[in-house]
């Protein structure tokens, strides 16, 4: 759809889009084509869609995916969106199921396990959602999404960047990111007053066996703890998580981090150290 279609449908549904739920749709059909092509989804996916909005994306995944599942919080664009498929892509629209919830309260989809994530993710809960999915729907193995220019940079950065931070340490438990472009600000309504990106996610085949004896929550414990006063060496940030200063020596040596580094120079594997070491301290017996 394009952008007349897309204002047309909107003023017929009486729809404004909303800062409230981070509505900007997508009306350029270059942009869809691009973002369809870039996620890499062929004829074996099952596609999990984010906020579909009215619909423009989720026309274009139905034309390469087995299957797509739309997830909108927004019940007047939920109900509409079958219809408008049904119209448009009359051929498709028995791929389609639409469930009305809220991305980070999702448990459960219907019907067969996604294998992909793309969306044009709402800016002001993207990283959330992002992380909340990828936790709970471990078939998921790859990942296009589009989100704000500064989150595309946080969430593809590497240790040491400018950018690096608590998203960048996070998603890289799942798997591995990288910036896949920029999209201009024209291509969306209403015009947002931010820059956009894309980022690409793949899925790591097997985590690595020394990563198994260690929880995501203990993980995530540390990576919090670490950025929770970013210009602090890690002796400082993690003296809670770890009970006193000394504490974080004896974990940090026996994890082979030096304390003295800031968070923002680790990498994942120096955190799922960081947690181990933290582990087998309070469980000696184990």
């Amino acid at each position: 759809m394009g952008p007349a279609d897309i204002r047309a449908l909107a003023a017929q549904l009486d729809i404004r889009p909303t800062k409230k739920w981070g509505q900007n749709f997508v009306v350029d059909s270059n942009t869809i084509r691009r973002i369809v092509a870039a996620s890499g989804v062929t004829a074996d996916d099952v596609v999990l869609e984010v906020g579909p909005g009215l619909g423009s994306l989720t026309l274009g995944l139905l034309e390469v995916a087995s299957a797509v599942t739309a997830v909108e919080i927004d019940g007047k664009l939920a109900r509409q969106l079958p219809r408008t498929v049904a119209q448009r892509l009359p051929s498709k629209a028995d791929r389609l199921t639409v469930v009305e919830a809220d991305a980070l309260q999702l448990i459960e989809i219907p019907g067969a396990e996604p294998t992909a994530l793309v969306a044009n993710l709402p800016y002001n809960v993207s990283v959330p959602v992002l992380l909340t999915l990828l936790g709970r729907f471990p078939s998921i193995v790859r990942v296009l999404v589009l989100v704000q220019a500064e989150v595309a940079d946080r969430l593809a950065a590497e240790p040491n960047d400018s950018a690096y931070g608590v998203p960048s340490a996070k998603l890289r438990w799942y798997g591995t990111p990288r910036r896949a472009g920029n999209v201009p600000r024209p291509v969306f309504w209403p015009v947002p007053n931010v820059d956009s990106g894309l980022v690409a996610f793949v899925r790591y085949d097997a985590p690595p066996p020394e990563w198994a004896d260690v929880t995501t929550a203990e993980v995530f414990e540390v990576i919090d703890a670490a950025f929770s006063q970013r210009r602090k060496t890690l002796r400082s940030a993690l003296e809670r998580w770890a009970g006193s200063k000394s504490n974080v020596d004896v974990i940090a040596e026996r994890a082979a981090v030096t304390p003295g580094l800031r968070g923002e120079a680790l990498g994942i594997d120096e955190f799922v150290r960081l947690a181990r070491a933290k582990h087998e301290a309070s469980h000696p017996e184990a």
